[in-house]
Order: C-alpha cells, then sequence, then structure tokens
C-alpha cells in the first residue's frame, strides 16, 4: 500500500517534470520547477541517516509573478506539489500547499510554505524510528534563496512535517537542504 502511494506522488511530480513546459509557460500554469538534497536534522534516536533528494512543482493560480507590494505578495501564494525520497529505505513523503514568496530586492527572496503531507513512516512501531503517528501530517518549510538571473535560482530550505500532537505519537520529520529552481 505504502509503496503504490509513493508510487504514484512520485510519478505525478516527475510527470509534471518532463511534461511539455512551453505549453505550461504560455499559459501561467507551471511558475517553477526545483529539486533538492537535504538531510535530517532530527536528533537522537529520530535522526534519519543519508540524503533526501526532493522535487517539487510550483504553479501560479492567483499570479503572484505580477504582485507589488508586500501586502499583495501575501494574498497570491503559489500552488506547490512534491515529494522527498529516502535513500535509505527510512521515510519518504509526498506534500502539497500553499508558498508566499516575498522579494528582499533584485536578487534575494524568503518562501515560506504551509500545507499537508502523507508519508510512509512508522506510525508506532518504536523499533522503526521515526514514528509520525499519524500517515497524514502538517507541512512547513522555509527557504531563503537568490535569483542567479531571471530563470535559475538557489535557495537554503528546511522543512518539517508532523502531526501538532494530534496523535499518541509525533517524532517528527526535519530536514535542511540546498535546491535549484528553474523559474518559467
Amino acid at each position: 500500500m505504502k509503496s503504490t502511494v509513493f508510487a504514484l506522488a512520485t510519478g505525478a511530480t516527475l510527470a509534471s517534470l518532463v511534461s511539455p513546459a512551453s505549453v505550461f509557460a504560455q499559459e501561467h500554469l507551471l511558475d517553477e520547477v526545483r529539486v533538492g538534497l537535504s538531510g535530517s536534522i532530527q536528533k537522537g534516536k529520530t535522526f534519519e541517516p543519508g540524503v533526501f533528494p526532493s522535487a517539487t512543482v510550483f504553479f501560479d493560480p492567483f499570479d503572484q509573478r505580477h504582485a507589488q507590494s508586500f501586502f499583495d505578495h501575501m494574498l497570491r501564494p503559489r500552488v506547490h506539489v512534491g515529494a522527498i525520497l529516502s535513500t535509505t529505505g527510512g521515510a519518504n513523503q509526498a506534500y502539497a500547499g500553499f508558498t508566499w514568496t516575498v522579494p528582499l530586492g533584485e536578487k534575494f527572496f524568503i518562501d515560506l510554505g504551509f500545507g499537508g503531507s502523507v508519508t510512509d513512516a512508522s506510525l508506532d512501531d518504536p523499533s522503526k524510528r521515526p514514528v509520525v503517528g499519524c500517515r497524514f501530517n502538517f507541512h512547513e518549510s522555509a527557504g531563503l534563496g537568490y535569483n542567479i538571473n531571471q530563470n535559475w535560482r538557489v535557495l537554503a530550505t528546511v522543512e518539517h512535517s508532523s502531526n501538532a500532537d494530534l496523535c499518541d505519537e509525533n517524532d517528527g520529520l526535519s530536514y535542511a537542504g540546498l535546491s535549484v529552481g528553474y523559474k518559467f
């Protein structure tokens, strides 16, 4: 069951990456594709070894690219969908939600994301860490980015998923890393 869910989520994300970009870009449906590598920043028994590749696709249905003021940027989040995969057989997750991007001058920007995620991490088996308690969790992200040019950007990122203590267990999943994005 869990491998089917993640195969579908990963397949959908990868299909978005290889779809004819010019069609999406012309209609402003697809705003950005981002890939990255991160590592666990959990401590002790909840630390996950290995590298965690990720892919995220951003859509701009609220026309955030034309926002002018800070308030305008807050009213026009982008929609994102993505996946984080474990290279060591640990927790995988697929996520979706909203991302607010605020420029800091012409080159730098901040991304703040909020949404939900689904994971195949252990729900209650203490021999398999981390133990997340719920299959569905909240997902938050933050990034400090630099626009290399009109299309390419790099970001330092932090991501966290947990159930906010809505379930008995709540080890959470936390990662920090670097991402490269291509804006259309």
